[in-house]
């Protein structure tokens, strides 16, 4: 097979050739950027799920769709040492850059970017060091009075329904895509809440549309008990088996290449289905098979590449983030995570954990917090644990202690 028409595409947020089973996602949000338009109520979107389910493929594909009905919009990826001020005022500023050719006043639109500028700099304010500053670009002298405070629950409030406003002028909307979004501070996702919450109350065409692991919920409700009410949740997982096989079928088709099914039924066994190793075996399928049909035995050729490669990429370079004292929690997770009935790592409770290493419970809670900061597992249920990334306890259970 020639590599250089290999047709997949394993990628961090990178979209596959055939985005399978995510048709109810795309068709459910196309309902609510239309009854936004027509000033209907509609709640905000959160996405969750494991590593590597697509979460930022669909992210994109939403903004994509956003874009094409004229809404302004703008992405940031939330990150746990940084405030929300400074991303979320070059978000809105792209979005309202979007608005502008289409809005008749262009002094109403200076005013907004007046209000967005004065939220802006407020961020200056946290820094000392003058390197650190920033001078965000846009042209217009900043406002006084308004999204200014210095108080994020207030300043995000003001900037929302002013931006809001605007879109409602031209006729549209805004959307504000936020991935990572379980990494924002308590006090950003209050203000965040608090705010989505004011312009659902307003009916004011303005949404936010965030993407995270599986505990994100939990961290919107502890920020405010009304954001289970809030916000829209859609679990995004790994793809049924049809789903799965449109994703390796369609782009082989167009190469004009063809599975065996029992090729298909291989692939679908080592990859459990999750998005982002489905593209993985995939490649290193068509780069290891002769010709056309792509047999099982092309599969278990290549499979030892995709599993070294996911090895590297995939799980040992999040493996190797962890400190000693978190790669053995890690273990010990991993040892009583396997399940053999289930392709799954199961959730582990914490105090079986701190049994199986022989410690107290309180002595492992800096690791448990220090993996959950990083990412590399969450607590989905009080006193258990799990990974975030799919197949990392099968990973881990195959290393070398």
């Amino acid at each position: 097979m020639d590599p250089v028409r290999n047709p997949y595409a394993p990628g961090a947020g990178q979209r596959p050739p055939e985005l399978a089973g995510r048709g109810r996602e795309l068709d459910a949000f196309d309902v609510v950027l239309e009854r936004v338009a027509r000033g209907r109520p509609e709640r905000s979107l959160v996405l969750t799920g494991l590593r590597g389910v697509g979460k930022t493929v669909l992210l994109n594909t939403l903004r994509s769709a956003a874009i094409g009905r004229l809404w302004g919009t703008g992405k940031i990826e939330a990150r746990p040492d940084q405030s929300l001020r400074r991303p979320v005022s070059g978000a809105l500023h792209m979005a309202i850059r979007e608005l502008a050719p289409h809005h008749r006043d262009p002094d109403r639109v200076d005013e907004v970017l007046g209000v967005l500028k004065a939220f802006a700099l407020r961020a200056n304010e946290t820094n000392a060091k003058i390197r650190d500053r920033w001078a965000p670009g846009i042209d217009v002298p900043p406002a006084r009075g308004r999204a200014d405070s210095g108080d994020i629950e207030i300043d995000l409030v003001e900037l929302f329904t002013d931006a809001a406003s605007l879109a409602t002028d031209v006729g549209t909307g805004i959307a504000l895509f936020i991935d990572e979004m379980q990494d924002l501070s308590a006090t950003d996702v209050s203000a965040l809440c608090a705010a989505c919450h004011e312009l659902s109350q307003l009916g004011a065409p303005l949404i936010v549309v965030g993407a995270g692991l599986p505990h994100l919920p939990a961290v919107l409700s502890a920020a405010k008990s009304y954001s289970e009410r809030l916000f829209r949740y859609a679990r995004i997982d790994r793809l049924d088996r049809d789903a799965a096989d449109l994703a390796l079928g369609v782009p082989a088709e167009r190469e004009g290449v063809d599975y065996d099914q029992e090729a298909l039924d291989l692939l679908y066994e080592k990859s459990g289905g999750y998005p982002y190793f489905v593209q993985a075996y995939g490649k290193a399928t068509w780069d290891h098979a002769p010709q056309s049909p792509i047999t099982a035995d092309d599969v278990r050729v290549a499979a030892p590449e995709a599993e070294g490669e996911l090895a590297v990429g995939f799980f040992g370079s999040r493996f190797e983030r962890a400190t000693p004292a978190e790669r053995e929690y890690m273990r010990a997770m991993a040892a009583l995570s396997d399940d053999p009935g289930n392709d799954m790592d199961a959730a582990v409770p914490t105090s079986d954990i701190a049994t199986s290493l022989g410690r107290k419970p309180a002595s492992l809670s800096p690791a448990r917090d220090a993996l959950i900061k990083k990412g590399l597992i969450y607590s989905g249920e009080r006193g258990t644990v799990a990974f975030t990334v799919p197949h990392f306890g099968r990973y881990l259970r195959t290393q070398p202690v």
